[in-house]
């Protein structure tokens, strides 16, 4: 989501293309937001402006849903194998799962769990 916030030369021309296709919804996990602000609080991340203000501008200026979190979203972590070290990624491998969405993403590891991957 950064990458494509910044318009980032690293996205590939389909990562940069399916947010911007108008008819393709556009959803964030709730995983994304808490990623970058436990990246913000240690350094590990700055931003432009700070994460309250950030935030909800930029959902609203991209025309992003935050997709609600729901229990359905978080069971399959209580079976989906350990392909990734990343809490938060399989989270968003098991909403994708349950949601039968696609992920905009450079991570190859999530191929593993059997989710439509765009990069």
């Amino acid at each position: 989501m950064l990458w494509f916030l910044a318009d980032d030369p690293r996205l590939s021309t389909a990562a940069r293309s399916a947010p911007l296709d108008p008819g393709n919804e556009r959803w964030l996990s709730p995983a994304s937001l808490i990623e970058i602000a436990l990246k913000v609080r240690p350094g590990k991340l700055s931003l432009t402006a700070p994460f309250g203000a950030l935030f909800p501008a930029q959902l609203r200026w991209n025309r992003l849903e935050l997709l609600p979190m729901d229990p359905r979203h978080i069971e399959p972590l209580t079976t989906l194998p350990p392909h990734h070290k990343d809490p938060f990624d399989r989270l968003i491998a098991a909403t994708a799962r349950v949601e039968l969405m696609q992920v905009v993403s450079i991570d190859g590891v999530l191929d593993g769990y059997g989710v439509s991957r765009i990069w």
